[in-house]
C-alpha cells in the first residue's frame, strides 16, 4: 500500500504540503495543468529551492494577480470544484478538506456551516493550496496518509480578518481535537487552519511501529526563519502489512420510540459522514418493550459530529461511548478480467491464501445489464477466481 508519511518538523501549512510533494516528485507542470481545469484565474504558481538550517527544500508560492473583494461560502467553493474537469478523486479530497474547515469555523464562530464566510481559506491562494494538495495525492497514487504528532506554536498572536488571534488559532485547535499534537515554545503559527484541515480530513493517524519501504522524500519550506528547520517532510513509501490495529469509538443507543422509517436514513447518513460501520439490532428492553440497538463504529475525531447528529436526528436522550480496538486484515481493490469484463474485487491475503471477494455493486450492475440472477453472477465470478 502506497503511503505518505507527514513528518511535521515545524508544523504544516498548505504551501508547505505542496512544496514537499513537489520535492518528492510531483512535476509542477502537472500541477499547473490540473489546476487549469478549475474556473479560477488571477494567480501564478512557482517553486524555488531554499535552505533551512542546512537542509535544501522546495518553497511553493502562489502570486495572486487580482484584488479579491468577495468572501466565499462553502457552497461557492464546492460549486467551483464540482463544476471543474478534475477527476472525481481530486474533487472528493478537495471538498472533504474544505468541509472540515467549514465545520471547525462554524463551531468557533457559533454559526452554521452554511453561514460560514471563508476569509483566508476562501482566498485564491488557499483554494490553490487545498486543491493542489489533492492533485499531488492523486498523482502519486497515495492510498493512506500518516503523520507524526502535529507541531504547534504557542504564546504569540497571528493577524487575521477577525483581528489578532492566539497561537494556535481556535480553528486549528478545533480541527486537531482528539489528534496527537506537540506544543512547542515557538511563538509562530507553525500549523495553519489549512494544514490542520488536511490532517483532519485525510490522515489515518500517527504511524507507530510499522515497517515500510521509503521510495522518495520531499521537503516543503515555510516562510519564517525559526530556531528549528521550518520544514514539512513528506516520505513516500510502501507499507506492506497484512494485519493492522486501530483505536476506534463504538457509539451505541437503545431506542424504542422512533418511527422505523427513520432508521435507514440515519444509518445511510452515518456512513456518509465517515463512520466505519453502522447497524441495527432488534432488542427487548425493560418492561418487555421491543426496541432497536443502534450502533456505529467511528474514528475518535468524529465523536462530536456523530453525537450531535444522533441527538438531532433520533429520539435518543443518551449515548454509550465505548473505546474499542479493531484488528483488520489489509485488503486492496483490484480490477480483475472476467467473462463479464473488468470487475472490481477485494483481494485479501490470509496467511498466504489469497481470497477474491466480488464487490456487491459490481455484481448488481452486471446482473442488471445481463438479466442473470445476482447469486449466479457471484458464483460465476468466484469460479473464475479459483483458476487465477
Amino acid at each position: 500500500m502506497k503511503i505518505a508519511y507527514f513528518d511535521t518538523i515545524a508544523g504544516i501549512s498548505g504551501d508547505m504540503t505542496i512544496g514537499a510533494f513537489l520535492s518528492a516528485g510531483v512535476p509542477i507542470d502537472v500541477l499547473k495543468s490540473e489546476l487549469g481545469k478549475i474556473a479560477l484565474t488571477g494567480y501564478e504558481i512557482s517553486q524555488h529551492s531554499v535552505e533551512k538550517n542546512g537542509i535544501f527544500a522546495t518553497k511553493f508560492d502562489v502570486k495572486v494577480t487580482v484584488a479579491e473583494t468577495k468572501h466565499r461560502h462553502l457552497s461557492d467553493i464546492k460549486q467551483l470544484i464540482e463544476s471543474s474537469r478534475l477527476s472525481d478523486r481530486i474533487k472528493k479530497i478537495s471538498i472533504k478538506i474544505f468541509e472540515e474547515l467549514a465545520q471547525a469555523e462554524a463551531i468557533v464562530h457559533n454559526t452554521s456551516i452554511e453561514k460560514v464566510h471563508f476569509h483566508e481559506v476562501g482566498a485564491i491562494d488557499s483554494i490553490i493550496d487545498i486543491v493542489g494538495t489533492a492533485i499531488c495525492i492523486n498523482y502519486l497514487e497515495i492510498e493512506k496518509i500518516f503523520t507524526t504528532p502535529v507541531k504547534l506554536g504557542s504564546g504569540g498572536f497571528v493577524q487575521t480578518q477577525h483581528g489578532n488571534l492566539p497561537i494556535p488559532t481556535p480553528a486549528v485547535v478545533e480541527l486537531l481535537k482528539d489528534y496527537p499534537v506537540e506544543l512547542t515554545n515557538i511563538e509562530f503559527e507553525l500549523t495553519t487552519p489549512t494544514g490542520a484541515a488536511i490532517i483532519r480530513a485525510l490522515s489515518s493517524g500517527v504511524l507507530q511501529n510499522e515497517e515500510f519501504k521509503i521510495n522518495s522524500i520531499g521537503y516543503g519550506a515555510g516562510n519564517f526563519q525559526l530556531p528549528i528547520p521550518n520544514l514539512l517532510r513528506i516520505i513516500i513509501g510502501d507499507l506492506d502489512y497484512k494485519v493492522s490495529y486501530e483505536e476506534l469509538i463504538l457509539v451505541e443507543t437503545n431506542i424504542d420510540d422512533m418511527n422505523p422509517e427513520i432508521y435507514p436514513y440515519v444509518v445511510e447518513k452515518l456512513i456518509s459522514m465517515g463512520a466505519h460501520d453502522a447497524y441495527l439490532i432488534p432488542i427487548i428492553m425493560k418492561k418487555g418493550r421491543p426496541g432497536i440497538l443502534l450502533s456505529t463504529l467511528i474514528s475518535k475525531s468524529l465523536l462530536d459530529q456523530i453525537s450531535n447528529f444522533l441527538f438531532k436526528e433520533t429520539t435518543t436522550l443518551g449515548l454509550r461511548i465505548i473505546e474499542v480496538d479493531r484488528k483488520k486484515i489489509y485488503r486492496e481493490l483490484k480490477l480483475i478480467d472476467t467473462k463479464f469484463g473488468k470487475v472490481q474485487v477485494k483481494v485479501v491475503d490470509i496467511n498466504g491464501q489469497v481470497r477474491y471477494i466480488p464487490e456487491f455493486e459490481e455484481c448488481r450492475r452486471i446482473a442488471s445489464e445481463t438479466g442473470m440472477p445476482l447469486i449466479e453472477i457471484y458464483k460465476q465470478i468466484e469460479k473464475e477466481f479459483k483458476g487465477k
